[in-house]
């Protein structure tokens, strides 16, 4: 286990961020999971690195802040943490972020205290936002097991029992069997969505309608010159990088005031420490005019009014129903898994997934249709029966997806 552990460690390091010599790298890691943080650290230095530097978090003392701090607090971002994630982004620096928290753990905790904090990080933290999003620094998202994670993910086990089964599970999902061949697994799975995405681009679809026996039925606009993009990426300076471990999906962002319909959930969706589940939203060009959940519509709501452009999608994605993570038939109560173990789409900030968008402003991103926005969360909506058909600027109805998965 120790050798898979350091295999995963260096994907992470060597894959997932590719972090060059020289390189600064950030890592944000629960204070639970710091063994593994120091593992990731060793690998970096190894290489070697400029500097490893720790942003530590912890779920108890988030709770006891939104619970129980001063009401400004929610506010304000104090000038150090501003210049910490700015200033290292604009130095190009690696990011790399273990997440791994309880899925409820702001449960009863004030909704208006969550949604000024992230508009508050939002306005201040704009240049770190923006070059994440244009490709402006290599990040990568991963997790480890905790506790109180594990212990949801799988009620009925002992803790160690739980931990050990979400450890075997997510290292099934990163492709880490101990044989020292998850690089080149990644190597051949990169290749293969590199083949989808291919076909999709050519295809040139301007719109893709969704459906499925949960009542979806969704029309999405695509805007003109969009591109689809997997789950490797480059930066603006040609380094390479993979932005989720695991990753699954095809992605592009929709026109900002082209999608129209119904779309339902299709798994439960964890959102700034609870869990929202059973819940459909009504749009119409674009806004979502109506939102219902069976579980914590209150945070739904919520969620969808950080700001104006949180009630507009910036994100649809591909995912096959049978894939890796899919099939091991795990509800992760982690987005980072289960957005890829089933199609999903995103309320908020949309990637500049357009021919030239990297090199794009905000504005001029805007001016193409693209939602503009501080927030980007995203939903499952794929089924086994879902159905995706994508319609051509010539009219052409071509299948994207038939019973859950690519139809090509």
């Amino acid at each position: 286990m120790q050798e898979k552990m350091r295999e995963y460690a260096r994907l992470l390091v060597r894959v997932g961020l590719n972090v060059q010599k020289g390189q600064t790298l950030v890592i944000s890691s629960p204070v639970e999971c710091a063994w593994f943080a120091r593992m990731c650290a060793e690998e970096a230095y190894e290489i070697p690195c400029r500097e490893v530097v720790m942003n530590w978090t912890d779920d108890a003392m988030a709770r006891m802040k939104y619970l129980h701090a001063d009401e400004s607090v929610f506010d304000n971002v104090p000038l150090w943490r501003r210049h910490f994630y700015n200033d290292y982004a604009l130095e190009g620096a690696a990011y790399l972020a273990i997440s791994a928290s309880d899925p409820e753990n702001l449960k009863g905790v004030d909704t208006g205290r969550v949604v000024r904090a992230q508009q508050a990080s939002g306005c201040t933290l704009k240049d770190f936002d923006r070059l994440q999003m244009c490709g402006g620094f290599p990040w990568c998202i991963a997790s480890i097991p905790i506790p109180s994670w594990a212990k949801r993910v799988f009620p009925e086990l002992p803790e160690a029992e739980a931990m050990e089964r979400l450890w075997d599970a997510i290292l099934r999902s990163v492709r880490v069997t101990g044989d020292g061949r998850a690089v080149e697994k990644w190597q051949e799975h990169i290749a293969t969505l590199s083949a989808r995405l291919e076909k999709m681009n050519g295809f040139n679809f301007k719109s893709l309608h969704y459906t499925n026996s949960l009542g979806t039925d969704l029309t999405v606009e695509l805007p003109e010159g969009h591109v689809w993009e997997a789950g490797n990426d480059v930066t603006l300076s040609g380094q390479t990088f993979i932005a989720n471990i695991p990753t699954e999906e095809l992605f592009t962002a929709p026109l900002k005031t082209g999608v129209n319909g119904v779309v339902y959930s299709s798994m439960p969706l964890v959102d700034s420490g609870n869990i929202i589940d059973g819940f459909r939203f009504t749009v119409k060009d674009g806004k979502i005019v109506e939102a219902e959940a069976k579980q914590g519509e209150e945070y739904l709501k919520a969620a969808i009014s950080v700001d104006e452009g949180a009630s507009y999608f910036g994100e649809v994605a591909l995912v096959p129903y049978d894939s890796p993570i899919s099939n091991q038939k795990i509800l992760f109560y982690n987005t980072l898994f289960d957005e890829n173990a089933a199609c999903h789409i995103a309320f908020g900030e949309a990637y500049p997934c357009l021919k030239g968008g990297h090199q794009m402003d905000k504005e001029e991103l805007k001016k193409h249709g693209l939602n503009d926005s501080i927030t980007h969360v995203d939903f499952m909506i794929g089924t086994k029966d879902l159905s995706i058909v994508g319609t051509t600027h010539d009219g052409r109805e071509i299948p994207v997806f038939t019973e859950g998965n690519f139809a090509f």
